[in-house]
């Protein structure tokens, strides 16, 4: 059920801050592995994080009970998904262009639903399944360049088309365990529980992968601090847009909240044409107004 409005300014907010991050990491990702691209969200965003919640709890002074193995074991789960799924998305990237690795990864639009209902059992209305039709229909076109169902057939044998779904379904599963890890704080505001998980999370983060690629690849550290200035702008916007994201969780079902955020896709469209200088296709806008269409579907259906 949805327990604040505040799910979808949130949830818009959250697409176009993790657009923009994307493309930032990108850039990251050309100087970094894949593993230290993926750090970089994490270490440089944790200060943020860990402001946030704390300015957050002391401005209203809503904090939180003392936190159950449930709660951090949520945390963990999900910012473990997160990290891997980071990781399959980048490696797509490495396979294809920028629009197409993100639209494959859009796929958690449906997973994310079919997984609330079997784990969480949340319950959604045809209209909100037609949007999710709508929705993987056009970030499929994005992804197959308008060739048509044979197209897509051959694009599901692509390596990227493999990274980019399972990048999806790990972030669906990270979506319903944050969603958990909200619900398991049980404070009184959505905002004040999402900052909480998040700055969790992102502890847990920062040692999971930091250990990971000082154990695997510890020349990569040197790069992670001499890129700060990129860097850091990859951190600040992870950062943001994952309290956006699990105000979301914490507001709304995750199936509605995934549904809407695919309008990711449209400022991805517009970072990969105006920041990334790649050229828009008529496919990209058809696949556009499909995912359009389907979050306006999946708003009609939350009504």
């Amino acid at each position: 059920m949805i327990t604040s409005p505040l799910w979808l300014p949130a949830t818009l907010a959250a697409g176009a801050l993790q657009a923009w991050r994307t493309a930032v990491q990108r850039r990251v990702g050309r100087t970094l592995s894949v593993n230290a691209a993926g750090l970089v969200r994490y270490l440089y965003g944790l200060p943020l994080a860990l402001a946030m919640a704390w300015g957050y709890v002391a401005l209203t002074g809503h904090a939180p009970q003392a936190p159950d193995a449930w709660f951090l074991l949520f945390c963990t789960a999900g910012g473990l998904a997160q990290i891997l799924a980071t990781n399959l998305l980048l490696m797509a990237f490495a396979e294809g262009n920028f629009v197409v690795g993100t639209a494959y990864s859009k796929t958690e639009a449906v997973q994310g639903a079919i997984f609330s209902v079997v784990l969480l059992h949340e319950q959604l209305q045809w209209i909100a399944w037609a949007g999710i039709a709508a929705g993987v229909i056009g970030v499929m076109v994005l992804a197959t360049g308008g060739g048509g169902p044979r197209a897509l057939l051959r694009a599901f044998g692509h390596r990227a088309a493999g990274y980019g779904i399972a990048s999806g379904t790990l972030f669906a599963l990270t979506a319903v365990a944050i969603r958990r890890a909200t619900i398991e704080l049980a404070m009184p505001d959505p905002i004040g529980a999402a900052l909480v998980a998040l700055a969790v999370t992102v502890t847990v983060q920062t040692v999971m992968q930091g250990a990971y690629v000082a154990w695997r690849e510890p020349e990569q550290l040197r790069a992670v601090w001499t890129s700060w200035r990129v860097s850091g702008q990859v951190g600040l916007l992870s950062s943001l847009g994952s309290a956006c994201w699990f105000t979301g969780f914490a507001s709304a079902p995750v199936a509605l909240v995934r549904i809407v955020g695919q309008v990711e896709v449209g400022f991805t469209l517009a970072f990969a044409h105006f920041y990334l200088r790649e050229p828009l296709k008529p496919n990209e806008v058809a696949g556009l107004l499909l995912v359009a269409t389907g979050v306006v579907l999946a708003l009609l259906g939350a009504r």
